[in-house]
């Protein structure tokens, strides 16, 4: 089924927790902004998008390593288009969102690659599993709101998505790439 596919593709930045407004500091437009997971069942690409994200984002150009990116996905918005998928994707075979309501990155380290290019290293947690992973990120301004783009390949078997009956690879490819739109403004 096509639901359980993209699920474990979670992703990519985040960090659980109350958002916090403050006047000044970066602010996620949700609007705007989207995270989607892509996997391949049987040979189809497979796309869902989570509908609940909380993103910081303080990119300090100037000074990258003083940067620093926060951002949380709830695994039970996980919109594959179709009721019966997505409460597949929030069972115990993929996401388990009752157990682990929160997907988190947490960055460690900005370094700036070339003009908008940036590597943001830090540590992905998708259904109690944390790894260390480095995303490719691209940064672009338009008027006061910043725009950062990027994808992100997991192995969603490294996370325990997909087990069970759906732990075959050769149906449900263990590949899942991230991409993620974030579109941040200063309030």
């Amino acid at each position: 089924m096509k639901g359980f596919l993209v699920a474990f593709l979670i992703t990519l930045v985040a960090v659980p927790g109350a958002r916090e407004t403050y006047a000044g500091q970066p602010q996620i437009d949700m609007k705007q902004s989207k995270i989607t997971a892509t996997s391949t069942q049987m040979g189809a690409p497979v796309e869902g998008q989570f509908r609940k994200i909380d993103a910081r984002i303080d990119l300090n150009a100037a000074n990258p390593v003083a940067s620093s990116a926060k951002v949380s996905i709830e695994t039970g918005s996980y919109d594959l288009g179709d009721p019966t998928y997505n409460e597949q994707v929030q069972g115990k075979d993929w996401f388990d969102s009752g157990k682990f309501p929160v997907a988190t990155f947490v960055s460690q380290s900005i370094k700036a690659i070339a003009g908008d290019k940036y590597e943001v290293m830090g540590v992905l947690s998708i259904k109690g599993t944390s790894r260390t992973v480095t995303v490719p990120v691209s940064v672009t301004q338009n008027g006061s709101s910043t725009i950062c783009d990027g994808k992100l390949t997991i192995r969603r078997k490294e996370y325990g998505i997909g087990s069970g009956e759906w732990t075959d690879t050769s149906v449900v490819a263990n590949d899942v790439d991230i991409r993620f739109h974030l579109v941040s403004f200063v309030k």
